[in-house]
């Protein structure tokens, strides 16, 4: 009896990873070269589709704040994956009905589709599911004589041949190949990429978004984070919507300048981090000349993303999502894109900090609102801390930093190193405030 008891244990574990590998495989020639994936669904842990829809009210007001319980113990379903983050990055309002959230869907939709209009009109490869790899102007905005780029050859790329004088256009046009040339790279192990079609959707949601990001416009990485969205949510409206969102909280990340990086801010908060809860390695660090903790830019730029397995960085990431999760976060985002006072809407109740992720609830409590003291930068200071050992017996170079973090490739837990983070968040606090 006892064997026999085991035996549905034994199946749910097979099926699990069955399971996720219809919704994400991975080329054959690939399986080799990933990271191991760690991740299960597990029943009574995992927020699946049936969970999901018992959260909503019969009008569709969500009870976020279970969802938000069920994500912390177990992930999310691939199935509903896609919908469940739309309401994590704050592009819904979970007080909304389903009517007030599909006229605001086809509303976004209908302002997508018109910028996508719009640059289509500058380069005519826009949406044609074709993209590109090649320049198409000069620095001086001459366009180019002809075009190898047999991905465009025959889809009127070149029809926009005046000379390109305003700055913003030519700008945008440089970026347009560097993009190509980034999307090619781009979770290239998965299926879902071998198809052009679907390349040229990530192309053209990320060439829409650095033609309205005048400041940012698009640098290497964002296809990483924008990847996945292109992948769960059907409608590339959508996708990009969900991608907006998330440039919100990372879009700081990707500023860089001649003298500066974007994610510098970061380093330096966990820089701080380090010197508060464990002194000893963070001298060490500063003797091997890496106080300013540059080894860690990859992790913070694109989240983890090289770090783990594909399943293993969405399951991450909605962890993380989740736990720094604000109900005010959709008001705060709708008020900026209004321009209105948004202060009203920062306000925090009792009510309020119950639907809070742990990581946030914290925050609130406390007063923290350092704007770089993202969840991400205590998760890097939670994988420093695992190595500890190692890297003050075996660091002697920065090199040897690398190498040693390294290690961690595959071999990280997502969860634990969630609950990690938290309880350096936790550590962190609690100093600071008495200084």
């Amino acid at each position: 009896m006892l064997g026999c008891q085991k035996m549905p244990a034994l199946f749910m574990k097979k099926s699990s990873t069955a399971e996720l590998e219809t919704f994400y495989p991975v080329r054959p020639e690939c399986k080799e070269d990933i990271p191991k994936t760690r991740f299960k669904l597990r029943a009574g842990k995992t927020l699946s589709a049936r969970r999901w829809q018992a959260a909503f009210s019969e009008d569709g007001h969500l009870d976020i704040a279970k969802v938000l319980r069920r994500i912390q113990r177990g992930g999310v379903h691939p199935s509903i994956k896609g919908v469940v983050w739309e309401f994590l990055l704050g592009c819904y309002d979970p007080n909304s009905t389903y009517e007030e959230r599909n006229i605001l869907r086809q509303h976004r939709r209908e302002q997508y589709y018109s910028w996508k209009a719009e640059c289509q009109k500058m380069v005519p490869v826009i949406g044609s599911g074709k993209f590109i790899t090649a320049a198409i102007i000069t620095d001086s905005g001459q366009p180019m004589e002809e075009s190898t780029d047999e991905d465009v050859r025959d889809n009127g790329v070149m029809s926009t041949s005046s000379i390109n004088s305003d700055k913003k256009v030519i700008q945008w046009k440089l970026l347009l190949h560097q993009i190509g040339l980034d999307v090619v790279r781009t979770d290239r192990a998965l299926v879902f990429y071998q198809s052009e079609a679907n390349q040229a959707k990530l192309w053209d949601i990320l060439s829409v978004y650095a033609w309205l990001d005048n400041d940012i416009g698009y640098v290497q990485g964002m296809n990483d984070i924008c990847s996945p969205m292109v992948i769960l949510l059907y409608d590339e409206a959508d996708a990009f919507w969900c991608f907006e969102r998330a440039m919100r909280r990372l879009r700081e990340n990707f500023r860089c300048s001649s003298s500066s990086i974007g994610v510098q801010a970061q380093l330096g908060t966990l820089s701080q981090i380090i010197k508060a809860i464990d002194p000893k390695l963070h001298q060490h660090l500063e003797d091997l000349d890496g106080g300013e903790y540059l080894f860690a830019f990859r992790m913070l730029m694109v989240l983890f993303r090289r770090e783990f397995s594909f399943i293993d960085a969405l399951y991450l990431w909605e962890l993380m999502w989740a736990m720094e999760y604000n109900p005010n976060i959709f008001s705060l985002y709708e008020s900026a894109i209004a321009g209105s006072d948004s202060s009203t809407a920062a306000k925090v109740d009792d009510k309020v900090l119950k639907q809070c992720g742990k990581f946030e609830r914290k925050n609130v409590k406390t007063g923290c609102t350092d704007p770089h003291s993202a969840l991400a930068v205590f998760l890097v200071a939670s994988v420093l801390e695992t190595k500890n050992k190692k890297l003050l017996k075996e660091a002697k170079g920065l090199d040897d930093v690398v190498q040693i973090l390294g290690d961690i490739t595959g071999n990280l837990d997502a969860k634990k190193a969630c609950n990690e983070a938290l309880k350096i968040h936790k550590k962190y606090l609690k100093k600071t405030q008495k200084t």
